[in-house]
């Protein structure tokens, strides 16, 4: 991609120079798997995905460099420019970030986003907020409201800690990454730093703050998602959190995009003749992919005959789609045991079966299978047992696939429509208000931004009313989490 004319270049550094010591692991919890990646790669594919980051520079543990490197490889992280060794300390690393970066520019300046890379969750809402905040400022904090009391303590002789200052909460902000800079003006601050025998800093913005105190450091709205692993138990709520938390779907590219993207690729869609499948075929069809759309499949021999036909008419297979159709809502004691069986072997056993047909196809062209799930995928409902189950299933389905199908370059992803308009096939969740429903059409573009991505063992969320806030979602999620612990010091 190249520079915007009007904009300075973006470069984001990847601090990942953590050894696990605190969370108590043999490895750097950078190179921990959470939902089917490592936390070093899901923290790359967010600044591999927002347009404005031009480059991308990683810094980690010397004995560990050839890994991220395999990863990055691995992935076709195709912004990652370099993948240097780093340093004693955090401070140490990114000094050796910002003259890798310099000696690369000459006299020119650019922006950079120094971030964490064990803030795996962070929303390309902020990197963009951040890019933008510097074409105003030459550097920028991302902060969140502190929503607990913050009390400064001494100790007192043998006696413990006392509370000496308890500061006004509303002024209270929680740091996160990235910190924004223009290059010139952290280079100038770590100079003068490097000339202090004192100098001391856990974050960059400190740093500034201190060395160039003329230098106004603008903060960014952060979101609670943006945690940081550092200790045990953030592992488990990361992971759980990749889980249970939805992401939305990629932006709509143009009517060109779309072209080129799928000009010579074939797209099989089961449930290809209603609803939803049937918007996807046309809309594919209409960008001039090649579409192979069938009914459900019977079984896994059914779906193997259907994907045989459609690669020997065109040589290639590139995305495969297994829509929904309608599940059985009502008390399970009152459901016969034939419509039971019908919706396990719709909604559990035929996906999986086409799942594994789809694998030999997929892993030749390093395309995609994409699954739907529902709004009860998280939480079994009254009521609602097979729906949620299946749902739930689904989910789980796409979780470990993504996982176990990564080193064959196969992406799979699970889309929820939430509420789909009458005669999309899948019927509403429990709790959901109509306006919240997206049309046939708009979820059908939403399916094809998500087959063009390159997100994987993503649930990607599918609405046209805005969704709750960031805080709440999380706090939804997270108690979920700590509800379902059953011994909670354990974690």
């Amino acid at each position: 991609m190249s520079t915007s004319a009007t904009r300075r270049r973006t470069v984001a550094v990847i601090l990942a120079g953590g050894t696990g010591q605190r969370v108590g692991l043999t490895v750097p919890k950078q190179l921990l798997k959470i939902a089917g990646r490592s936390v070093l790669e899901h923290t790359l594919h967010v600044f591999e995905n927002v347009d404005e980051i031009d480059e991308v520079v990683v810094l980690m543990p010397p004995d560990h460099r050839a890994e991220a490197e395999r990863i990055v490889e691995g992935a076709g992280l195709t912004k990652v420019s370099r993948v240097l060794a780093g340093g004693s300390t955090r401070n140490g690393t990114t000094d050796l970030a910002i003259e890798a970066i310099a000696a690369g520019l000459g006299d020119e300046d650019c922006d950079v986003l120094i971030h964490d890379a064990v803030r795996p969750l962070l929303s390309p809402r902020v990197v963009r907020d951040c890019v933008a905040a510097l074409e105003l400022h030459s550097a920028v904090d991302v902060a969140i409201p502190s929503s607990d009391t913050v009390i400064v303590t001494r100790t007192h002789g043998g006696d413990g800690e006392f509370i000496t200052e308890v500061p006004e909460r509303g002024r209270l902000r929680r740091g996160q990454t990235p910190q924004g800079f223009r290059l010139s003006t952290i280079r100038a601050a770590y100079r003068l730093a490097a000339a202090d025998p004192l100098f001391r800093a856990t974050d960059d913005c400190s740093v500034v703050v201190r060395y160039l105190p003329d230098v106004p450091v603008h903060v960014v709205m952060g979101d609670e998602h943006n945690m940081k692993i550092t200790q045990p138990v953030d592992v488990f709520i990361a992971d759980k959190l990749f889980q249970l938390a939805s992401t939305t779907a990629p932006e709509s590219g143009s009517d060109s995009f779309y072209r080129g993207a799928l000009a010579g690729r074939t797209l099989v869609v089961f449930g290809g003749t209603e609803g939803l499948g049937a918007d996807l075929a046309r809309l594919a069809g209409g960008y001039g992919a090649h579409v192979h759309a069938v009914g459900r499949p019977a079984d896994g021999e059914d779906a193997a005959r259907e994907l045989a036909a459609a690669r020997a008419d065109t040589g290639r297979i590139d995305f495969v789609v297994n829509t929904a159709s309608r599940l059985p809502v009502g008390r399970l004691a009152e459901t016969g045991t034939a419509a039971i069986q019908e919706a396990l072997r719709t909604h559990y056993l035929t996906p999986v079966a086409t799942a594994r047909a789809a694998h030999p196809h997929l892993a030749r062209t390093k395309g995609q299978l994409l699954l739907l799930t529902g709004t009860s995928y998280t939480r079994g409902r009254a009521g609602y047992s097979l729906h949620s189950s299946a749902n739930a299933a689904m989910v789980n389905l796409t979780q470990a696939l993504s996982e176990e199908w990564a080193e064959d370059g196969v992406r799979v992803n699970c889309l929820n429509p939430e509420r789909v308009s009458s005669g999309s096939g899948l019927r509403s969740g429990a709790g959901l208000h109509e306006d919240a429903s997206p049309s046939p059409r708009a979820a059908a573009r939403s399916a094809l931004d998500v087959l063009l991505s390159g997100m994987s063992g993503r649930v990607i969320d599918v609405r046209t009313a805005s969704p709750a806030p960031q805080g709440s979602a999380f706090d939804a999620a997270l108690s979920q989490i700590l509800d379902a612990s059953e011994d909670r010091t354990a974690l």
